[in-house]
């Protein structure tokens, strides 16, 4: 596989105010083969410690932060010595040991030319900040799952992938089907490494669909692990309740469609929770499309996306014969799995989407993104009919507006509208800055 998170993972090994790499993410997206397939294709040597499956780390940092006797430690653990520049160091699931992220900060300090990288879980990360998170002593980066550019080279497709990648829309046009069919395959099979991996040695759906539902059962085991009972139980309320809320013409998240009756004191610990293990994205509403985007932010009003299209797929039982079969594939579940996708897509690239309303309006637009020159509205369409009243009256009502519309049409540039084709989102994120 290749993951364009090697090239920024180059890009801070080479950098002259390196300090240890801290990647972040949720269970299961990528975070140890990113770190290990990095090691081996740009050092001498990998010194692996998984702080959760090996006993000797659980007390490494408690005696003390000498770095001499840690890496003496690491030596005996891994029968690699680290030598500064030649040995990458890597600490897997270092939350799972008391004191370890808080050792990073003295590995910044005393001794910046060893390199040094660990992972953990975005919830486990986030419940040992009480341990004194070593903020400005480390390097960061969020991992993600793949998104449809990293599929299609997985799949060997790297000519289609270039293709997007040079903007070339009349070849692309005629290629058209290839990309749908890819597209189709995606939506199913999600971004999820292991998933993606396992797909394209056998391509046996029935096995896809196992994964995914092993990984929605490890988070759903990762709830009870780390909260009380009755949490855990609001938490699962809240995930169960994500596809038919996305699949509401209004995707708007309702608690009341959680629980009858509910508000929203009643599930906002279990909505953060699961925002901290990294399973659901959060997209607020914006009132005015106007940069900064965070300054207009409604946190009353929000969407929940789960974090991987082929996930949503296996929580809301679609078989592949209506994803991949089916001439309606686009077009089913009321637009759901295209914003999912979009979605996915969006934060892949590093940008915090929201959507907008018109206040006293019906009018809605289904992402609002920022890009160098300003705020961008982004309408989403499954398929080829792409009349888009809300985003057309927003235009006509801000006529210093440029809009985007992703859709299964073709590339085409309309005045103050852009159509891109939903499989060249990635195109779209570059060409906005």
């Amino acid at each position: 596989m290749e993951r364009k998170i090697l090239q920024e993972l180059l890009k801070w090994k080479e950098s002259s105010d390196r300090m240890p790499m801290l990647l972040m993410g949720a269970r299961q997206v990528g975070k140890t083969w990113a770190m290990r397939e990095f090691g081996r294709r740009y050092y001498k040597s990998v010194a692996y410690v998984n702080c959760e499956l090996e006993p000797l780390s659980q007390s490494m940092f408690e005696q003390d932060y000498d770095i001499d006797r840690i890496l003496n430690v690491v030596q005996a653990i891994t029968k690699v010595k680290v030598e500064a520049g030649d040995t990458l160091l890597i600490f897997d699931e270092i939350q799972e040991v008391r004191r370890g992220l808080q050792a990073l900060k003295y590995f910044c300090e005393n001794a910046p030319e060893i390199h040094v990288m660990a992972a953990g879980s975005l919830l486990g990360i986030t419940l040992r900040q009480g341990e004194s998170f070593p903020v400005g002593k480390t390097d960061m980066l969020y991992v993600y799952p793949m998104d449809f550019e990293e599929f299609m080279i997985a799949a060997g497709k790297e000519n289609l992938c270039k293709l997007l990648e040079q903007r070339d829309w009349s070849t692309i046009g005629i290629l058209r089907t290839k990309y749908i069919d890819l597209l189709r395959q995606y939506y199913y099979v999600g971004g999820m490494p292991g998933v993606v991996s396992k797909y394209f040695d056998n391509q046996d759906f029935s096995e896809v669909r196992r994964l995914q539902n092993h990984i929605i059962d490890s988070y759903r085991k990762d709830i009870t692990k780390h909260t009380t009972s009755n949490v855990a139980m609001r938490i699962g309320m809240v995930l169960n309740s994500v596809p038919s809320q996305l699949a509401k013409e209004n995707r708007k998240f309702v608690f009341g469609a959680v629980k009858k009756g509910a508000r929203a004191a009643d599930f906002e610990l279990a909505i953060q929770w699961l925002e901290d293990a990294g399973v659901v994205h959060r997209v607020n509403r914006v009132s005015v499309m106007r940069q900064p985007l965070k300054f207009y932010e409604d946190m009353n009003a929000f969407k929940l996306y789960l974090l991987d299209c082929g996930l949503f797929g296996a929580m809301s039982n679609v078989s592949a014969a209506q994803i991949i079969a089916s001439d309606n594939a686009f077009v089913e579940f009321k637009g759901a799995f295209t914003e999912q996708f979009v979605l996915q897509q969006l934060i892949s690239q590093g940008l915090t989407p929201y959507y907008w309303t018109k206040d006293n309006s019906t009018a809605e637009i289904d992402f609002v993104v920022e890009g160098d020159t300003g705020a961008y509205p982004v309408e989403v369409k499954a398929e080829e009919n792409v009349r888009a009243r809300s985003l057309m009256t927003y235009l006509k009502d801000n006529p210093d507006a440029h809009g985007i519309r992703l859709s299964m049409k073709g590339y085409v540039q309309q005045d103050r509208l852009t159509n891109y084709p939903l499989y060249a989102t990635s195109v779209m994120v570059r060409d906005i800055g």
